[in-house]
This record gives C-alpha cells, sequence and structure tokens, in this order.
C-alpha cells in the first residue's frame, strides 16, 4: 500500500498559508456533518463525576436498538473509532493484514505500528480490513467478502447515512468485527464517541485493553440522547441526500465529474485536484486532496449558511 498517513482537517495550516481566520472558513476536508445533534443541557454529574456503569447501560442499551445489534453480538463503547481501530491488531496474533485501498489509513498505520510489513495485497491473508462505505470513494464491499478468516474488520464509520447496506447481521459470527464511528453522521467530532460490535469475548478482551473510563461522562449522556433519537436519524438522512444532490449539481457545473463518495463526502474527479483545492482556499473554503491521485477532490457538506461562499470561491 502507498498512501501516507493524511487525513481532513488540519484548518490552521490552510489559514496560515492563505490568510483569514478560523471563522472565515468553510471547513469541507471531512465528512462531518455539519448540523449536528443539538446537544441541549448536561447534568452536573457529567463533568464532575466518574462515567459509571448506569449510563454506559444506557449508552449500550440505546446503541443497540439504533443498530440492530444481534442478541449473541457484544457492544462496547470507546473514546472514538481511532482508539478502536489502533488496538485492532491486539486482538490476534496473526501476522498480516490485507486492506484493500485506497482507503481510511490508519487501519493500515495500526497493523505496521506493530511491525512495519505487516500489511500486504494478498487476499490470502488471515486478517481483513474493509472500510464500508470505503472512504474516499463511497465503495461497498458484499457480504459475502466478509468471514471465513481468523479476522475481519468491517468500519462502518460512514454506514449511517445507508443503514440497510450495514453488515451488523455478521457481528455476532465468530472473527468478525464491525466498527462504528458517532461524531460523523451526529457531526460531533470533538466529543470523540465510538463502537466496537463482535462476539461477547471478543468485546470483552478489546474492553480490557481499553481499561476503565474509555468514554467520558459528557460522551455517554449524550450519546445515549442521540441515539435514541430516531427523528432526527431520519430527517438528517433526507437532508443530506439533498444537500449531496446540490453539491454534486454545484460541481459538475464547473466541470468536475462525481467518482463516489456518501452523502456526508463527495468524490470529483478535476484535471487537477491541487490547483481546485489552491483556488478554493483563496475563497476560504478548505478541501480534500490525496497524495496517491493528482485528480481526486473530495469535499464535505457545506453548512446551509456557507453555500454561497462556496459557489463563490468555486
Amino acid at each position: 500500500m502507498t498512501q501516507t498517513r493524511d487525513h481532513g482537517g488540519g484548518l490552521d495550516a490552510a489559514v496560515a498559508l492563505h490568510g483569514g481566520t478560523r471563522a472565515d472558513w468553510v471547513d469541507l476536508s471531512t465528512g462531518i456533518n455539519p448540523l449536528p445533534y443539538p446537544v441541549g443541557d448536561l447534568g452536573a454529574d457529567s463533568w464532575t463525576a466518574l462515567p459509571d456503569k448506569g449510563a454506559m447501560d444506557r449508552l449500550l442499551s440505546a446503541a443497540r436498538v439504533f443498530w440492530s445489534v444481534p442478541d449473541r453480538a457484544g457492544i462496547i463503547a470507546a473514546n472514538g473509532a481511532s482508539a478502536l481501530i489502533a488496538r485492532m491488531p491486539d486482538l490476534t496474533d496473526q501476522t498480516r493484514a490485507y486492506i484493500p485501498g485506497p482507503t481510511y489509513n490508519e487501519h493500515a498505520a495500526a497493523f505496521r505500528a506493530r511491525q512495519p510489513d505487516q500489511t500486504t495485497d494478498n487476499p490470502a491473508a488471515p486478517v481483513h480490513v474493509y472500510v464500508h462505505p470505503n472512504n474516499p470513494d463511497g465503495r461497498l464491499w458484499p457480504a459475502q467478502t466478509m468471514g471465513g478468516r481468523a479476522l475481519t474488520v468491517i468500519d462502518e464509520s460512514f454506514c449511517d447515512v445507508t443503514p440497510d447496506q450495514s453488515h451488523i447481521a455478521l457481528a455476532q459470527d465468530a472473527g468478525i468485527v464491525v466498527l462504528k464511528s458517532f461524531g460523523k453522521f451526529w457531526g460531533l467530532a470533538g466529543l470523540r464517541l465510538g463502537f466496537m460490535i463482535a462476539a461477547p469475548d471478543t468485546c470483552a478482551r478489546m474492553a480490557d485493553l481499553l481499561g476503565p473510563w474509555a468514554v467520558s461522562g459528557p460522551a455517554l449522556d449524550i450519546g445515549a440522547r442521540a441515539l435514541a433519537d430516531h427523528a432526527w436519524a431520519e430527517a438528517t438522512r433526507t437532508r443530506l441526500t439533498a444537500d449531496a444532490a446540490r453539491l454534486d449539481q454545484l460541481m459538475t457545473a464547473r466541470g468536475a465529474r462525481v467518482v463516489g463518495g456518501t452523502t456526508l463526502f463527495r468524490l470529483y474527479e478535476v484535471d487537477d485536484a491541487a490547483d481546485w483545492q489552491s483556488r478554493l482556499a483563496k475563497g476560504h473554503v478548505h478541501s480534500r486532496i490525496f497524495p496517491y491521485s493528482r485528480t481526486w477532490l473530495r469535499l464535505g457538506l457545506p453548512h446551509p449558511d456557507a453555500w454561497d461562499q462556496v459557489r463563490a470561491a468555486l
């Protein structure tokens, strides 16, 4: 695999290079919902007391219902999906992992941290990792691809926009791990909340690795509240679909071609991605390009108040 460990975000560096302040910029470099779940008020205990079992139980109960977690599967929560990704190599004693790319590069980084040559392009490897839908192209992996090996990790960080495509039913099978990210769909990436769904013994092993208090009190309360709000989720999916179509129309009118994505981020082919990124930056719009492609440009969705700025920057 050739991709480097790059990410979206990094708005401070763009501001330093192109001027303005953070408030002047529209950050489209990530796939985070621009209209976050309304947090509301939190009790003082969320901030002052150590997170307790009751709060965790409420969170996991809401998560089980929201994602239709199989009864025979376990579920644990952590300080973001990235905390779980970093620990995936600790769930197996196998030394070779197949991670089809290009894809989100933290999975390969986690396995390479154990030993530099642990990732391979050989599908016969005993460990497979699939990002579903894939980042950045939105590719969906068929269920037939999963299972039948020592460990299969299915990263569904962006799957909440297409819940009918989830492979959550496989999470009860031995060797299958499904990861969920809270921050992207609910637009609360700074909260740091993620979930792992797998066989109960696998979840117990991960819980031991994470140690006590793996989720903050505020994250426990906000997560439970948001996961129980199914009406908000349905309305959000409808809005994201409309806004993704609106962004596609805006970009294709200027010569870009849609090559993939989800309704949280769109991937376009352009003549020169670096040039497009620079042009957008002059209008204080932050975008994402990739070290392995000179023609791919990825954009998240603008906040409703930011469409005019994006249009002007283009």
